[in-house]
């Protein structure tokens, strides 16, 4: 079992990486590249760490857990890139990575060892970052998330603002993953030493105008009219989304940890939010 007072280093400290650090007992570390990202961990527990200053960096990375969250681009990871010469040194990396690298299933299930199937560039890239860091860690966790919501970042402040949209595409679902979960489910990883790659989802893959529709309950408001897809003003990033179709299974996090999620389905997770909010 991992040491609970062993460093914790967050390479793209984002929404998902600091909820995990809300749950670390040990020092916790995060890379900076701006000095606005460096009052972004203003009054935390996370210790700044220059992304292109190597000494710090490299004392930073010995050891320690590293949770991966910079987005890849066309060449694969800029993460892997600065840390190279160093990842050999740490205790354990985490990869955070997409369900959408296993493409359209038309509603099926993606289970972990579904073999991918990009079929976008944002998941393309995430296949290829996958490999790099596998080639150079092979004990690599990657950790594959959903949709990713919770306090600050869920339907209630579309609702808010007037930006909430209904758009209903038949047969269309999408997994989430409260953001709690997922800090829970990435704590689970390391503490077990598991390897390989994980779903980090809930168990309800439902229309995201289902979301919307209990948030408004919720809020005793009417929700806002449905919107059929063909006809929506969508982006074409937006659109991308709908393009992809399925159901995430969560079973291999379970079976190698005993993790459990907290909110199993967006209505507990909606729920806890709001009690926050009222």
């Amino acid at each position: 079992m991992t040491d609970a007072l062993e460093p914790l280093f967050l390479v793209g400290p984002g929404y998902s990486a600091t909820a995990l650090a809300d749950l670390w007992s040990g020092p916790i570390y995060g890379t900076v590249r701006s000095e606005q990202s460096l009052k972004k961990l203003a009054g935390t527990a996370i210790q700044p760490v220059w992304i292109d200053d190597p000494e710090p960096l490299k004392s930073a990375v010995e050891r320690a857990h590293l949770i991966i969250s910079v987005p890849p681009d066309d060449e694969g990871c800029p993460a892997l890139r600065v840390l190279d010469p160093f990842v050999s040194t740490a205790a354990s990396v985490t990869y955070l990575s997409t369900t959408g690298v296993y493409g359209d299933l038309n509603g099926g299930w993606a289970m972990d060892w579904t073999p991918v199937n990009p079929q976008s560039e944002r998941a393309e890239r995430r296949v290829t970052a996958e490999r790099l860091w596998l080639d150079r860690y092979p004990r690599l966790k990657i950790a594959r998330l959903p949709g990713i919501y919770g306090p600050g970042r869920s339907a209630f402040a579309r609702l808010a603002s007037g930006n909430a949209r209904r758009i209903v595409k038949p047969s269309q679902v999408f997994s989430r993953c409260h953001v709690e979960d997922i800090a829970r489910g990435l704590l689970s990883l390391i503490e077990a030493n598991a390897e390989g790659a994980f779903n980090v989802c809930d168990e309800d893959a439902a229309p995201p105008q289902d979301v919307i529709t209990y948030a408004a309950e919720l809020m005793a408001i009417d929700p806002p009219p449905e919107i059929d897809f063909e006809a929506a003003d969508l982006s074409a990033m937006a659109r991308s989304f709908y393009n992809e179709c399925k159901r995430v299974s969560n079973a291999k996090l379970k079976a190698a940890t005993g993790w459990r999620p907290l909110y199993p389905t967006y209505r507990e997770g909606l729920e806890s939010i709001y009690e926050i909010l009222d």
